[in-house]
């Protein structure tokens, strides 16, 4: 019997080696390297010129007609640029217990009364599962076919024989091809199985939604290629002790990305806020110091968000810095340019920032917000509630423009702000609605009048 070879193979970003080592020259990862089979491929003739495949001038090609498929749920329609494109293929990654499948089964709902087939397929749960999670969110659609299978083939099979609409996988680490060695789950599998259903999507035109896990740092397990491999890319984000879930856009070749949808958890499966703003800020305590309001902008969505911060004296000599929901090195940053340029000795306290609602802020629109609640902690003095702050702080202590000035000064007319704080720069050449006051500032010092005074 012929030995034999076998490679290793990085789980993390799919560079193969063929030996094994402790970090993955690819990617820099440690102890990733998995050890699989190498399948000997079956020798064949040359290969033959293919007569279809031949260059055409860019007037040549006739655009492609996008026919989408409505969930029915604004927000899931919004992050998807307004529904799921037929023949596309959808990736969908979250922590366990988010959602995910009880989102999907929703979207069967929904998508079963418009009259198209919808094929759930389920390598983690039995048919009997689903039909109990089915009956408590109410989904009783009989264009939702079933099936428990974890084999590719037998998949594509009946695929082909029901012509559904829209397959849903649960989930991809589940899935194996029975003409590979390697267990399901690994590098080699994920790859080919993906393979094999984006074949399916863009042969037959059937819309494939897959469900992936996520690693321990909020990535989807498996190699990187597979985000590279789909048309969107989904995040499922949130606690599970939390009762509001956030969908985010990393990817979508169909519109635009750092879209996100958000959705509040019930004992009837997901309800979607049609006003995050609102909802983010309920609950904003009165007259309480190291409170601020703030506007930030997913995809083009604005989202009013409100942040806190804490200060306290310690004795020890190293003080505590906490960040949730911002970047920690940025917040770190931020409380360095209020003792250089401000004088606050913050180097005695402990400093905490948190972004009320659970939501995580990506943008730098946020440091004035956070200069204005350490300060407003720090001197306990509060922040007038009808005040909206935000800009960009610079090590020099500037305060810098931000884009899309006149949506987040909108949004706040919107919900009865009386007046807004801005970089200076962001005055020029934009109109402010009637009914608010928006004052420039071009330093910290000039924000601190504005908001603390």
């Amino acid at each position: 019997m012929p030995k034999l070879k076998t490679q290793y193979v990085c789980a993390e970003c799919g560079h193969e080696t063929a030996k094994w080592l402790g970090r993955c020259p690819g990617c820099g990862r440690f102890n990733t390297f998995e050890e699989e089979v190498v399948e000997r491929a079956a020798k064949t003739s040359a290969t033959r010129a293919n007569a279809s495949a031949k260059a055409r001038t860019l007037a040549e090609v006739s655009p492609l007609a996008e026919e989408r498929i409505k969930t029915e749920l604004a927000e899931l329609d919004r992050v998807l640029s307004g529904g799921i494109v037929q023949g596309s293929i959808v990736l969908v990654g979250g922590d366990p217990g988010v959602g995910k499948s009880t989102l999907l089964l929703q979207i069967c709902e929904s998508i079963g009364r418009q009259g198209k087939r919808v094929l759930y397929v389920s390598g983690e749960e039995s048919m009997q599962q689903i039909k109990l999670r089915a009956g408590r969110l109410s989904v009783a659609t009989d264009m939702l076919w079933l099936l428990a299978e974890t084999d590719v083939t037998a998949i594509e099979q009946s695929v082909r024989e029901l012509e559904p609409a829209v397959v849903i996988i649960d989930s991809i680490q589940t899935m194996y091809r029975d003409d590979l060695t390697s267990s399901p789950g690994s590098v080699t599998q994920v790859r080919e199985c993906t393979s094999a259903f984006m074949r399916i999507a863009k042969g037959l035109g059937v819309s494939v939604i897959i469900v992936g896990h996520v690693t321990k740092e909020g990535a989807i397990a498996g190699p990187r290629l597979l985000e590279h491999m789909v048309d969107a890319v989904l995040y499922f984000e949130g606690e599970r002790r939390e009762s509001y879930r956030v969908i985010r856009a990393v990817k979508n070749r169909f519109g635009s990305t750092n879209e996100v949808g958000i959705f509040e958890m019930r004992d009837i499966g997901l309800t979607e806020i049609a006003n995050p703003s609102e909802y983010m800020l309920s609950g904003r305590p009165v007259d309480v110091s190291g409170s601020a309001v703030t506007c930030t902008v997913e995809g083009t969505r604005p989202i009013m968000t409100e942040v806190q911060a804490l200060t306290g004296y310690t004795s020890f000599g190293n003080p505590r810095r906490t960040a949730a929901g911002m970047d920690y090195n940025r917040v770190v940053m931020l409380i360095a340019v209020l003792e250089k340029r401000m004088g606050m000795q913050l180097s005695s306290y402990d400093c905490y920032v948190n972004i009320a609602g659970g939501m995580r802020i990506q943008e730098p629109a946020a440091d004035a917000a956070v200069i204005a609640a350490l300060a407003s902690s720090f001197r306990n003095k509060t922040i007038d509630p009808n005040t909206l702050v935000f800009g960009e702080v610079g090590l020099a202590g500037e305060l810098r423009a931000v884009g899309m000035a006149e949506k987040r000064i909108a949004e706040a007319k919107k919900l009865g702000f009386e007046q807004c704080v801005v970089p200076q720069a962001n005055l020029k050449g934009i109109r402010t609605p009637e009914g608010i006051r928006v004052l420039g500032a071009s330093s910290v010092g000039e924000l601190m009048e504005a908001v603390l005074l």
